[in-house]
């Protein structure tokens, strides 16, 4: 789940993974529980990502299968982890007061703003895994949520329908 910071992933991650039994993981958590960083950005305010630890990390997990990646980038990771990726799409108006809501103002609140409008992380991920495997949703609304989750389920069902 490569999106923008504000657009429902983790809400959207850890439901799924209860509906369907597989294991969540959210980067972030795991970069902070794990200290897995390689300096601080004094510009946006927050740790840099030591992308190779977390990749060693996770390999082991992602070898298993079964796991929910929730991240707000995708292009380090290995394509061979994941069968299907999904990018959530958030209107401006919407982002914008969940981000304000969060506590981003300045420039970190605009440059997410602008990621969002010029679509960067959708493109990110098409150019980082076979296109048909990428999805875009749209991530405003509570209903938006529960489409999402049927769709997304009716797809791992059929997946497991086909792989097993």
């Amino acid at each position: 789940l490569p999106c923008t910071p504000g657009v429902g992933k983790t809400t959207l991650g850890k439901e799924l993974a209860s509906r369907a039994g597989l294991v969540y993981v959210n980067v972030g958590d795991l970069a902070k529980e794990g200290e897995l960083y390689e300096g601080f950005d004094e510009e946006y305010e927050c740790p840099i990502l030591d992308e190779d630890r977390v990749i060693d990390e996770l390999e082991d997990k992602m070898n298993e299968g079964g796991v929910i990646i929730d991240y707000h980038g995708c292009d380090f990771f290995p394509e061979r982890w994941f069968h299907i990726v999904f990018v959530l799409r958030t209107e401006n108006s919407v982002l914008y007061d969940r981000l304000e809501s969060r506590g981003y103002k300045g420039k970190k609140l605009q440059d997410n703003i602008q990621c969002e409008i010029f679509q960067t992380l959708y493109e990110e991920a098409m150019s980082s895994y076979r296109e048909e495997i990428v999805h875009q949703l749209p991530s405003n609304t509570p209903e938006d949520l529960e489409r999402n989750l049927d769709q997304i389920m009716q797809w791992i069902e059929q997946w497991m329908k086909d792989n097993n």
